[in-house]
């Protein structure tokens, strides 16, 4: 894909007036833009489909008062067929609330915009399940934002992990804790998904490719982000069940 200082995925969007939209987008170089598309609503105006959730393109600003106005759009990618997977729709519309809550403005998003571009399109346009990228998005996520989790050293006494051995993750303290150290409160965590996550982490997004969902532990992982965060993400409700 062709990426300029213009490229944007838009996030978020609210009427506005009558025929308004207030957007705002993610950008690779800008972080967080917020925007106002005047006229968008209307059926003949070009910005239509630009303005919709998840649209990717090319997008022109002007500033006035301090508020940023939208002239132009070129669109690259809708991710339309989402729509058609209530599922998916709604892990594709929780990966936007969650890099809303965390991009900033001014600030270089470019990890975070393509490991967002990266996910949408696996989850739009391929057949692999989506709890296995939701939970690889989310230990990414993790990264990029700082809090990497601890995975091959017990968080209370630091020995190496082995590959067999049970382990337990603590929310807080954001790692594996072996069987001697093992805390109430902590969560069991299979061998084969400690293994996965320590995988993920290392290889990227090529290791997430045809994992048996039972690896792919996305329910702690995503316990463990949102309790980071400080704000709620409206579209967890809308998340299938475990």
């Amino acid at each position: 894909m062709r990426q300029t200082d213009h490229t944007a995925i838009v996030l978020r969007n609210a009427p506005y007036k009558d025929n308004d939209r207030m957007l705002t987008l993610l950008s690779p170089t800008k972080g967080r833009v917020d925007a106002l598309a005047r006229g968008c609503r209307k059926p003949r105006s070009p910005l239509l489909n630009a303005s919709e959730l998840f649209a990717l393109g090319d997008f022109d600003f002007y500033e006035r008062g301090g508020r940023m106005t939208i002239t132009s759009a070129s669109l690259i990618e809708t991710f339309y067929p989402l729509r058609a997977d209530f599922d998916r729709l709604a892990v594709g519309t929780y990966l936007l609330g969650l890099c809303e809550a965390s991009a900033q403005p001014g600030q270089n998003c470019q990890e975070l915009f393509m490991l967002l571009l990266h996910t949408l399109s696996r989850l739009t346009f391929s057949a692999q399940e989506w709890k296995p990228l939701l939970a690889g998005f989310l230990l990414h996520y993790a990264a990029i934002d700082g809090v990497k989790p601890r995975l091959n050293h017990c968080i209370t006494c630091g020995k190496r992990l082995a590959e067999e051995e049970p382990v337990y993750f603590d929310l807080n303290e954001g790692g594996l804790s072996c069987h001697g150290c093992r805390q109430p409160g902590q969560t069991a965590v299979a061998a084969a998904q400690a293994k996965w996550m320590r995988m993920a982490l290392r290889s990227g997004a090529s290791s997430w490719v045809n994992t048996p969902d039972c690896y792919a532990p996305y329910t702690l992982l995503r316990g463990f982000v949102e309790t980071r965060l400080d704000r709620s993400i409206r579209a967890a409700a809308m998340l299938p069940k475990d």
